[in-house]
């Protein structure tokens, strides 16, 4: 037994006794809330797998979307689609009546006709077709039978530069404007402007039914365009067709 020796609140001194215990009184800040070393270690490692995770979400979209992006802008699908567009407008809006397919042999056109003669309802395929239509308001001069279009486009493939080209320009064979080819050639005279619709391209087709042993046709033209991509040298082929819906004369 040990006596100890203390104060009280008032100054006054006392005697206790009592077993010796060693009381260490820690600072308040000790017990404050917080993470352990190990926790600390713990989150950091859940966060960083979450993170990666993000990280890897985040770079597969982003990879797929500039795929798409390329896909959809590359220059061989603008060039179909600038083709397709062409071939549909200018050919909505051009006479039945007065339409040619030619089978193009260098820098000849030759208007493809039937073979044999007895057969006018055969399938015809070229490497051309020049459409013809109307750009001019509507007038008393227009009901004139013979006057058939007052313009032309003529689709066709440049195999020097193997770019699929249109040429418009005037139609006014009693005018001296004969149309797209003159005498197995192509019209290049004053007024004609050359547009270029597709690069690369490999092969170009119209087809057309015939209605008579000449080769004129039904008023439908189809086309197969076969592009090589530049960036991968892969073939791509588009397919398309545009419906005649003016005829005149009737």
């Amino acid at each position: 037994m040990t006596r100890y020796l203390y104060k009280t609140e008032d100054g006054e001194r006392r005697t206790d006794n009592r077993r010796h215990l060693s009381v260490i009184r820690l600072p308040s800040s000790v017990f404050r809330p917080g993470l352990t070393l190990i926790e600390m270690i713990a989150a950091i490692g859940a966060a960083s797998i979450v993170m990666l995770a993000a990280a890897m979400l985040v770079s597969s979209g982003y990879k797929g979307w500039v795929q798409t992006y390329n896909n959809a802008n590359c220059e061989s699908r603008l060039g179909a689609m600038d083709t397709m567009i062409a071939l549909g407008v200018i050919g909505r809006k051009s006479n039945r009546m007065d339409y040619r397919v030619y089978e193009v042999t260098g820098s000849t056109f030759e208007k493809v006709g039937v073979d044999p003669p007895s057969n006018p309802d055969e399938i015809l395929t070229g490497q051309a077709v020049e459409f013809r239509y109307w750009v001019t308001e509507l007038d008393a001069g227009l009901m004139n039978p013979d006057v058939n279009a007052t313009a032309y486009a003529l689709f066709y493939l440049d195999t020097a530069t193997h770019r699929l080209k249109v040429d418009h320009g005037p139609y006014d064979p009693a005018g001296g404007e004969p149309g797209g080819v003159t005498g197995s050639q192509r019209n290049q005279g004053a007024g004609v402007t050359t547009t270029t619709l597709a690069k690369n391209v490999t092969s170009v087709e119209f087809s057309h039914t015939a209605k008579n042993i000449t080769g004129d046709g039904q008023g439908c033209v189809r086309m197969k365009l076969v592009i090589t991509d530049p960036t991968d040298g892969s073939l791509k082929t588009t397919i398309a067709a545009t419906l005649m819906r003016n005829t005149w004369p009737q």
